[in-house]
């Protein structure tokens, strides 16, 4: 079987890279570390691009799409960095709102977001307009949030008097599988930049990427993102396509996708340097995005776990 995207799934993908790109740079990125809310004020843009409702019914504003279509979209929002709760919205909440509140939220006229299950947090709960906590949508009024200190200051976080929260097969598949797309984005951007550095960073008298164990570690995240890659797009497929087997993919995707992102973000840090941990470096912007998401809808050792119980 010979597996590809359409030529419309690659042209979405291609024009939400540019509109971020162009959008969403690092400038915008490290001033949701400091605003009101966390965010990057894309909100209402994103969804007039239908990037919010590609999993909702075109009945009620969204696209009819399936997670192939989504997929290639999470990446490039993982990619950006996007300050904004784009997973938990278009790939947990909005399969399964109601007719009330679908439409609004295909359009990015209100924010959904969900609980991190097995936790009392939620992401950008604050700003949201409902919250999705153990599949029930709830007014942000009628609980109380408490703000939490979070390794990502652009992914704001706060604990909410419930929990912990729990979803069906399902929405974790999404969520977990969403997540793992971002991380695959956030680990090419990483990568990218690496090779940038050490092309432009010289040490005695040539440039850093000409040695050895430069080149090593950088090869050693391409081949990791080479396995991650195709994995993620697997489990969209199966999401899709509602295999038997989905949650055993959807894990396997989570795994190697942690693993590329976090073995990225380590080895960026190194080839990098001392310029490297410094605040007013954007590196940590998309290193710290990493940490938090390779620990969100479970990490690589509990996803790991799920595929040995469904093995053995």
């Amino acid at each position: 079987m010979r597996f590809a995207f359409t030529d419309d799934q690659l042209a979405f993908r291609d024009a939400t890279r540019d509109f971020l790109a162009r959008e969403c740079p690092p400038e915008r990125v490290r001033a949701a570390w400091t605003n009101t809310d966390g965010r990057s004020g894309l909100w209402q843009q994103l969804g007039e691009m239908g990037l919010l409702g590609v999993l909702a019914p075109e009945e009620h504003g969204g696209l009819g799409g399936d997670f192939l279509d989504l997929v290639l979209l999470l990446e490039e929002t993982g990619r950006a960095a996007l300050p904004e709760p784009v997973v938990e919205h278009a790939a947990v909440a909005v399969p399964g709102l109601g007719t009330d509140l679908v439409e609004p939220a295909a359009s990015g006229e209100i924010t959904v977001t969900a609980g991190l299950p097995g936790s009392q947090l939620v992401a950008y709960a604050d700003p949201a307009d409902r919250l999705l906590l153990d599949g029930d949508v709830v007014d942000p009024d009628d609980v109380v949030l408490t703000p939490c200190p979070a390794v990502d200051g652009a992914r704001r976080l706060c604990s909410v008097d419930r929990g912990p929260f729990g979803y069906d097969g399902d929405a974790f598949d999404r969520g977990a599988l969403g997540t793992a797309a971002q991380l695959v984005g956030l680990a090419q951007h990483l990568l990218d930049v690496t090779v940038d550095y050490a092309k432009a960073r010289h040490q005695f008298g040539v440039p850093i990427g000409s040695f050895q164990a430069v080149k090593h570690k950088l090869a050693d995240v391409r081949l990791a993102l080479e396995l991650a890659g195709p994995v993620v797009y697997r489990g969209a497929h199966s999401v899709a396509h509602r295999d038997a087997d989905r949650a055993v993919h959807v894990s396997m995707a989570k795994a190697y996708a942690s693993d590329a992102a976090l073995l990225a973000a380590g080895h960026a840090l190194q080839v990098h340097g001392a310029i490297g941990y410094s605040y007013e470096h954007d590196l940590h912007l998309w290193t710290k995005r990493v940490w938090a998401l390779a620990a969100s809808w479970g990490d690589a050792a509990w996803h790991r776990h799920r595929i040995a119980r469904a093995i053995l």
